[in-house]
C-alpha cells in the first residue's frame, strides 16, 4: 500500500481535470484496501503456518550508513489492523468527498491539490505503522503532519487558518519531544561494534539503563501522547476537528490519532519498559482525567463535530489508560479500541457532513426531527 500511495499522489500531479483527479484517487484507495486485505490473508496464512517471528515480511535496506539509519520494515498483527484501519478510512474519505466543492474544483478551488494531500497523508500513515526504524518511523510521522495544516487551512471551514496554525503548532512541539525522546534513546544504545541504532528490533534486544530510560521516555511517549489528545495536551482536537472539511476530519480521527497511540506503544512502552512501568501511575491518572473531562465537555456541546471531537478525547483516553496499565490484556483492549474508535469516529464525522451538506447547520438545535426528512443518513448515524 505503501508504493501505491506514493503512486497514486504522482499520478495526480498530471491530473487533468477535476473528475479525473476523483477518480485516480478513489482508484488508487481501492487498490490499497485490497493490498490491505491480501496482506491480513498472508500474515494468517504465516502464523498458522507455524512462522512466529516477532515481525513478518520484513525489508532492510541502509539509507544512512554513517548514523546506522536503515529503511527496516515489517508488521505485526497491531500493525496490519493499523494498515487495514488506514486502507478503509482513506477510501471511505475520497468517496463522501466526491461532491463536494474541495472535490470537483468547483468555486475556484483547488482538487488536484485536495486529493494530493490526502494521499499524502495516507502515505506517511502507511510508512509510520510499518517502520522498524525510529528514524523512518519519525520521517512518515512528519510527512503525515504537514498535509493535515493544508487540509484545514486552505479548505475548512470556521476560523480554519487558527485552528491550522493551533494544530501545526501543537503537533510540533508533540513532534519535537518524540524527537528529544528518540534521539536520547539512540545515543544511549551500543552495538555490538561500538556504534548506536535507530533499529527498533535491536533495541528490543539491548538493555537500556533505567536512569535513561526513565529520562527519555517522558518526552517520547508526551509527544506521540499530544498526538493522541493526552491531556492537557487535547485542545487541538476539538479545533482542529471543527473546521477541518469532511474527509479531513475523518483522516484526523481514524488515522491521525492513532499514530500517537501506536508510537507510544511501539516506540516508547515497547522500547522503554522500565521507564514506562515508572511513570505508569502518571499515565493512568491524566488518561482518566481526560476520559471524564472529555466525556463531561461531550455533553455540555451543540456542534455535531465538537461533540465528536470531545468524545475522542474521552475515547483515546481509554487507550492511553489500556497502554499505561501495562498488562498483555489491556494493551490488547487498548489497540482494539484504537481500531473500533478509528472507524467509528471517521464514520461519524462522514455522516455529520453528510447532515451539513443538506442542512447548512451543525447546531443540534436547529436539526430535530432528521428522520422523517433523512430516514437513510438518520438511520446510519444512529448505527
Amino acid at each position: 500500500a505503501l508504493p501505491i500511495s506514493l503512486v497514486t499522489a504522482l499520478a495526480l500531479v498530471f491530473g487533468k481535470t477535476a473528475a479525473v483527479n476523483r477518480w485516480i484517487a478513489f482508484t488508487g484507495a481501492a487498490v490499497q484496501l485490497v493490498l490491505s486485505l491480501l496482506l491480513l490473508k498472508a500474515y494468517y496464512s504465516e502464523r498458522s503456518a507455524g512462522n512466529n517471528s516477532l515481525m513478518l515480511f520484513e525489508q532492510n535496506i541502509v539509507w544512512f550508513k554513517s548514523l546506522n539509519i536503515n529503511y527496516h520494515i515489517g508488521v505485526d498483527g497491531i500493525s496490519v489492523a493499523m494498515i487495514l484501519l488506514t486502507a478503509f478510512v482513506v477510501a471511505a474519505g475520497i468517496l463522501v468527498s466526491w461532491k463536494t466543492p474541495a472535490a470537483t474544483g468547483g468555486d475556484g478551488i483547488m482538487s488536484k491539490e485536495f486529493f494530493f494531500l490526502l494521499t499524502l497523508l495516507s502515505f506517511g500513515a502507511y510508512g509510520f505503522f510499518i517502520s522498524l526504524d525510529l528514524f523512518t518511523l519519525f520521517f512518515f510521522l512528519e510527512v503525515a503532519v504537514i498535509p493535515k495544516f493544508l487540509l484545514i487551512g486552505i479548505w475548512g471551514s470556521g476560523k480554519k487558518e487558527y485552528s491550522a496554525m493551533k494544530l501545526a503548532l501543537m503537533l510540533m512541539g508533540g513532534s519535537a519531544l518524540v524527537f528529544v525522546g528518540l534521539a536520547g534513546l539512540y545515543l544511549n544504545t551500543f552495538t555490538a561494534d561500538g556504534g548506536h541504532t535507530f533499529d527498533i528490533i535491536q533495541i528490543m534486544g539491548l538493555h537500556i539503563d533505567t536512569d535513561t530510560q526513565r529520562m527519555f521516555f517522558p518526552f517520547a511517549f508526551a509527544g506521540f501522547g499530544i498526538f493522541t489528545a493526552l491531556f492537557p495536551f487535547h485542545t487541538w482536537v476539538p479545533d482542529g476537528h471543527s473546521s477541518a472539511p469532511t474527509a479531513a476530519s475523518m483522516f484526523l480521527a481514524g488515522i491521525s490519532m492513532k499514530l500517537g497511540g501506536y508510537g507510544c506503544l511501539r516506540a516508547a512502552v515497547l522500547l522503554m519498559p522500565e521507564g514506562a512501568h515508572y511513570y505508569s501511575g502518571v499515565i493512568v491518572a491524566l488518561s482518566a482525567i481526560a476520559i471524564i473531562y472529555g466525556a463531561f465537555a461531550t455533553m455540555m456541546q451543540t456542534d455535531l463535530k465538537y461533540i465528536n471531537a470531545y468524545s475522542s478525547v474521552s475515547h483515546c483516553g481509554f487507550v492511553l489508560l489500556g497502554i499505561g496499565m501495562m498488562t498483555e490484556t489491556a494493551i490488547t483492549g487498548a489497540v482494539m479500541q484504537m481500531v473500533s474508535h478509528g472507524l467509528m469516529t471517521a464514520l461519524f464525522f462522514a455522516a455529520i457532513g453528510m447532515i451539513y451538506e443538506r442542512t447548512h447547520t451543525r447546531e443540534v438545535r436547529k436539526i430535530g426531527g432528521l428522520l422523517k426528512i433523512m430516514p437513510f443518513i438518520s438511520t446510519v448515524f444512529v448505527i
